[in-house]
């Protein structure tokens, strides 16, 4: 359906469902809400993973920092989100086999006594994903470790525990969701803002939205609303009720990006500690080197912007083990929020990550919490107590077993049909790998005049703005360099030359004026320059 029409039947039909939040958590509840068979929309008021989900570490992790302090604090709760993220991480690997892979970390040890300690308890983390497990750890010699991973500093080098966790594209399986969902029959739209919550007789029974670009304004109806909103789960709490406590508490982490000659392609390193006792990781990443993350205390805003000082701590961090890298080697930075569940006098980096359920007065249903790795148990739980309290007539849950579109019939030979038909190497592999099954339509478009790159050291094809804004719901630039291709994360330099390009082809698809692609224009080049 075009955007209006999908406007027109938000303002028209009742919901059993009304999520509102795109991002991980948002996409992952109308997914299993509309899969089981209930009449379900989400709104987002920016762009689908704009906000946290699209700033992860990309890594689809039990959490072995957690599982240490699990064992350190003889904390279950810890325990047991590690060991539920265990299962979801093999979920999440079978159903998007495009874009999630298994990948080795390496954690390099300079002491003799952090030989044993290491492995045992990325051995024990093996224990608990029991069938789900990937290859299991292992202890690897210095002379190894320099062979896996040749920058690592060798001077008292006593070798390294390596590991298998998964890795993904944040922003495309968060987009993949939000599609999915659609295919399930959820109504689903980005750039749509609730404004208010509607009530009658004091329980809500809708809410008032406005949509961002045209600026028209409808109310939605619905017999259940969920607050999937991430770090912003306050805002819609408070419109529900004014005076409603805080639940969070929140935590900004930063990432910056490297050439890929920091890392080998198939391998990744885990520093056990920093300046600060928390760890960071040095990952291979679509062409590039990720670098983060940090974690302190942050206030929420829309889209928070990188310090220097953020990007000289990571920087510093990883200098006993590669060496000095120089600021201007980093192409790209971000920062995000993780939405952590407040507790009175607690550090953000010990704050569990489990999740929560609460319901108000009126019947306002918010899920905050949790990980990007158990995004589905989230939403599973959230769906199932909805059920139950509202009287939902749903199906039993179908998600563990429902690709994501990209996932349905992939084949693992992709790249190499794309090659035949005449792309090169690392443009076959990257629409494989973020397109999956759906890697022909976008060659399909290439062919038909959109097959230039849109920046010359980067995979991306112009045939990705027109797929993006036809097939993906994009409309602005961002939601293409940003989330639909990745550009803006990897290489700044890159995704400002490609903003006039994408405006010009985006344009064209949605009958833009001059002014207005004017300011699209201004716009993009402002928030790739500022925070993403």
């Amino acid at each position: 359906m075009e955007r209006t029409q999908l406007l027109e039947k938000l303002a028209s039909e009742t919901f059993d469902l009304l999520v509102i939040g795109g991002g991980a958590t948002g996409a992952g509840v109308a997914l299993e809400a509309a899969s089981r068979g209930l009449k379900t929309a989400l709104v987002e008021r920016y762009d689908f993973a704009e906000g946290t989900s699209s700033r992860s570490t990309k890594l689809i992790h039990g959490g072995v920092r957690y599982l240490e302090l699990a064992i350190k604090t003889f904390d279950k709760v810890q325990l047991n989100l590690v060991r539920d993220a265990l299962h979801e991480r093999a979920i999440m690997l079978r159903n998007a086999p495009h874009l999630a892979r298994p990948l080795w970390l390496l954690t390099p040890l300079y002491r003799v006594w952090e030989v044993p300690y290491y492995y045992t308890g990325l051995k024990l983390y093996d224990l608990l994903a029991g069938r789900a497990r990937l290859q299991p750890a292992q202890y690897i010699s210095a002379k190894g470790t320099l062979e896996r991973f040749p920058l690592v500093n060798p001077e008292g080098l006593k070798g390294s525990v390596a590991y298998q966790d998964g890795q993904f594209d944040d922003a495309r399986f968060n987009v993949e969701l939000a599609l999915t969902a659609v295919q399930q029959g959820a109504v689903v739209l980005n750039h749509l803002e609730v404004t208010g919550l509607l009530k009658q007789n004091g329980r809500l029974s809708g809410a008032a939205v406005k949509d961002r670009l045209s600026a028209k304004e409808i109310q939605v109806s619905a017999r259940v609303i969920v607050n999937a909103t991430g770090p912003f789960s306050d805002h819609i709490r408070r419109l529900d009720d004014p005076e409603a406590p805080p639940l969070l508490k929140a935590s900004s982490g930063i990432h910056i990006v490297l050439d890929r000659k920091y890392s080998p392609s198939d391998t990744g390193l885990l520093i056990p500690k920093t300046e600060d006792g928390r760890v960071v990781f040095v990952l291979p990443w679509l062409g590039g080197t990720l670098v983060g993350t940090t974690d302190d205390p942050a206030t929420v805003v829309d889209h928070p912007r990188v310090t220097e000082e953020e990007i000289g701590y990571v920087l510093r961090q990883v200098r006993p083990y590669l060496g000095d890298i120089p600021r201007e080697a980093v192409r790209a930075s971000w920062s995000g929020l993780r939405p952590l569940i407040a507790r009175p006098e607690a550090d953000t980096a010990r704050l569990a990550r489990d999740h929560l359920i609460q319901e108000s007065a009126s019947g306002l249903l918010t899920l905050t919490g949790g990980k990007w790795t158990t995004y589905r148990k989230m939403a599973l739980d959230l769906v199932n107590y909805a059920v139950k309290k509202f009287g939902l007539a749903a199906g039993e849950s179908r998600t563990e077993q429902t690709p994501l579109v990209g996932g349905q019939g992939f084949s693992a030979d992709g790249a190499k049909k794309l090659e035949q038909m005449g792309f090169s190497q690392d443009v076959a592999e990257h629409l494989h790998r973020a397109y999956g099954a759906r890697a022909q339509a976008v060659a399909q478009l290439a062919a038909e005049g959109y097959g230039n790159r849109l920046a010359v050291a980067w995979p991306y094809l112009e045939a990705e703005v027109i797929y993006a804004v036809r097939h993906e719901m994009a409309c602005t630039p961002l939601d293409v360099l940003a989330r639909r291709t990745r550009l803006a994360f990897l290489d700044t330099s890159a995704a400002l030359g490609a903003v006039p390009r994408v405006v010009e082809l985006m344009g064209r698809e949605l009958g833009w004026n001059p002014d207005k692609a004017a300011l699209e224009l201004a716009n993009a080049k402002s928030r790739i320059l500022e925070a993403i």
